[in-house]
């Protein structure tokens, strides 16, 4: 499958590999990215609507949904060891797709992380009304976007310590969450939520499939959202010192990471509640140390997701700053946002980001109430767009290549082209369920104007550059 306008295998040229002249990113930095990008808010509230649609079958879509994300990941990663370079998927799809496509997926990729940083920046200030009922919800947004925006500009280092302790935050408790179900599961530590625990409870209540399978495909949307921001991997893979060995073991971990901290978690919470007690009330994690008698676990879970979203905004602000710089270079995006700092930041890019994104502070005080819902809906369009059009650019990236350099590959995704085909069918048939649920329309319309508005403007900005 090739966008309309793709350069054929003969016309292809291959991404430029950027001389790298400033200090990167390490390995721990990199390896913590991977881990930390698969755990949001999606996990910790997210996972309650997905429990409500599919039951205990929410544990297949979440299985599933990993599958597709490391086929995803691991193609990016191909890519990324073979020609390591700032804008990472964006100036792959411009390589080995055409320009449109390059141009398209750059912009919706930060039009994705501009419009989940308002999402998270929100959350934040709805997160602490709880030590804070009175204080103005703005006040949150104006100072959250000040730290991370401070840190992003600050050095690419600063951004990997950031993430690197919100990370270590982040997995510490997941892990404290499942040792502490695993302990009521097995040694009937601290009172249970319930009547009854145990891993019947995954089948007993209507089944394992108790909505059918339209309430198992009706959890796909909200797994694969949970999933988005993994593809940071990719632009933060550009900025490591050695990609060609920090890549490969970043994205071989995430079969590990999907299969602990998410099919892991959900399992011992619906071991612990039947699917019918999860009611997104409050979050499934409280309930884990509720049972264990700890009072205080609303308090420290409120810590996590702060953190959570912090990571979020934090990561989110790096990958749109890389993808819009790299974008720049192929003039598809204004020069000046081409410009790095001796630190090795984008400045004009992170500092427009955070323009942008004082537009959240202005929001808060205006809708308070309702821009958190507003703005979350527009995202997963953008997610499952940009995965889709990084399977297609590696597609056509192996396209032409002789035996010889396919042997020569340091990083092949496994069981070419299964793997492949199967993740751009289950991303496609997501789109389809956007358009069957009526809930979903609202992003579904938003994504395809917002394709529509850039490639209206990509069409004059390539007849402004013929004409000069």
């Amino acid at each position: 499958m090739m966008v309309q306008g793709s350069p054929t295998p003969s016309q292809r040229t291959a991404p430029v590999t950027q001389e790298k002249k400033i200090p990167g990113l390490k390995a721990r930095h990199i390896h913590f990215i991977a881990l930390g990008s698969a755990i949001g808010t999606g996990l910790f509230y997210g996972s309650a609507g997905a429990i409500q649609a599919a039951g205990p079958s929410v544990l297949l879509v979440y299985l599933l949904g990993g599958a597709v994300v490391y086929f995803m990941l691991r193609a990016l990663g191909e890519m990324a060891v073979r020609h390591p370079v700032s804008g990472s998927f964006a100036e792959y799809t411009r390589a080995y797709l055409g320009n449109w496509a390059g141009y398209i997926t750059g912009w919706m990729y930060a039009f994705e992380m501009v419009i989940v940083c308002l999402a998270d920046l929100t959350a934040i200030a709805i997160y602490m009304r709880m030590w804070f009922p009175d204080s103005p919800q703005w006040m949150w947004v104006a100072v959250t976007l000040l730290v991370v925006g401070a840190a992003n500009l600050a050095s690419i280092r600063w951004f990997g310590e950031l993430e690197f302790i919100f990370t270590i935050v982040k997995v510490t408790a997941v892990v404290a969450m499942i040792l502490a179900g695993a302990a009521i599961l097995i040694f009937g530590l601290g009172s249970t939520p319930t009547d009854h625990v145990g891993l019947d409870n995954l089948w007993n209540d209507g089944g394992f499939f108790p909505n059918g399978p339209s309430g198992m495909i009706a959890a796909f949307i909200l797994v694969l959202f949970a999933f988005g921001g993994t593809e940071i991997i990719g632009v933060a893979g550009a900025e490591a010192e050695h990609p060609e060995r920090d890549v490969p073991r970043a994205v071989n971990t995430v079969p590990v990471r999907i299969l602990l901290f998410y099919v892991g978690a959900i399992l011992v919470i619906l071991a612990l509640n039947p699917w019918r007690n999860v009611t997104g009330e409050e979050s499934p994690f409280v309930q884990i140390f509720s049972a264990l008698g700890v009072n205080w676990a609303a308090a420290l879970l409120n810590i996590v997701v702060i953190t959570a979203a912090l990571s979020a905004i934090n990561s989110d602000l790096f990958g749109a700053g890389r993808v819009i710089t790299g974008m720049a270079t192929q003039h598809l995006a204004p020069r000046s946002m081409g410009k790095i700092s001796s630190k090795g930041v984008p400045i004009t890019t992170v500092a427009a980001l955070i323009v942008v994104l004082i537009v959240g502070v202005i929001l808060n005080a205006i809708l308070p109430e309702r821009i958190f819902n507003l703005v979350a809906a527009l995202a997963t369009f953008a997610t499952i767009f940009v995965w889709l059009m990084i399977l297609l650019a590696h597609l056509a990236s192996r396209r032409g290549l002789s035996a010889a350099e396919l042997q020569a590959l340091q990083f092949p995704v496994p069981v070419w082209p299964v793997g492949q085909y199967f993740a751009i069918a289950f991303i496609i048939f997501t789109f389809g369920i956007m358009v069957w649920l009526p809930e979903y329309h609202l992003p579904l319309a938003a994504g395809v104007g917002f394709t529509l508005i850039m490639s209206v403007l990509y069409v004059f900005r390539r007849k402004e550059k013929l004409t000069t």
